[in-house]
């Protein structure tokens, strides 16, 4: 048994569990909103109309795509665990980190026909309404791989919970946790102690990195067309746009490693 038939076995039970329309018809339902409701002031503000619809996407996104990936890796370890199909699993002739992987393809391949849905229709309505002429479509494709980047990311973090417990419920609410420390309270707790700093040394030294370090933050930096946003982040050298980079790219691997390694201890 290869990595692949593992990750065709997953793509069948995420099929089976509606993951896969679900995770297509919000992407889908949402960027279209956000498409045409986004494209009413571009004629009067002279902006590109995809500029603006990828502006929109990215505050979606950030919220959106970590939820998807989290709710479809949560149960990964943990629900096998639960249904006891795990110690079946064990027994095929492959490590546990070829297991994770197939794992990981089958859920990566998922968010990313959700995404490319959702991104396909924004193109498409943009097109209809604007026409193809002095479109540039470099901030979609952007957005594609860093969307992509941005769930691989949760995807690991869902595994690595997974293996941590081995209630499934348990496992459902400690991603949400997770998701809304990450995407919600973490920015209201930087933007608290910035306040309280008033432009001392953690504004000046220690924001910009613990802003990056933050894979959500990181990704909607990286997309965001205003440079005035960017800057925000660029106070110390790499904490700047290599910077975010780096931990969109990093932050997969590491939760990856960290599940494989969480993985690796768990007994059916």
């Amino acid at each position: 048994m290869s990595v692949f038939t593992i990750a065709s076995l997953e793509l069948l039970i995420a099929r089976r569990n509606m993951w896969v329309a679900t995770s297509v018809i919000l992407m889908a339902l949402f960027t279209v909103v956000l498409t045409l409701a986004g494209g009413a002031p571009t004629g009067t503000l002279g902006v590109d109309p995809l500029t603006v619809a990828v502006t929109s996407i990215t505050t979606l996104s950030v919220y959106l795509i970590p939820l998807i990936g989290l709710l479809l890796s949560f149960d990964a370890i943990a629900g096998e665990a639960e249904r006891g199909t795990l110690a079946l699993s064990l027994t095929y002739p492959m490590s546990r980190g070829e297991i994770l992987v197939g794992k990981f393809f089958a859920h990566l391949s998922v968010l990313g026909v959700a995404i490319a849905v959702g991104l396909g229709l924004t193109a498409i309505l943009t097109i209809w309404q604007y026409g193809i002429a002095d479109l540039s479509f470099q901030a979609l494709l952007k957005l594609f791989f860093t969307s992509l980047a941005l769930g691989a990311a949760f995807l690991g973090i869902g595994y690595l919970v997974s293996s941590l417990v081995r209630q499934t419920g348990v496992a459902s609410g400690i991603v949400i946790i997770i998701w809304l420390i990450c995407v919600v309270l973490f920015d209201l707790g930087l933007l608290g102690a910035l306040v309280a700093d008033d432009g001392g040394t953690f504004t000046k030294e220690i924001f910009p990195w613990m802003l990056v370090a933050n894979p959500a933050d990181a990704f909607r930096l990286i997309n965001m067309p205003d440079v005035s946003v960017s800057e925000l982040a660029s106070g110390v050298g790499a904490s700047g746009a290599t910077g975010q980079l780096i931990s969109l790219l990093l932050w997969p691997v590491l939760a990856l490693f960290l599940a494989w390694i969480a993985f690796r201890r768990v007994e059916p």
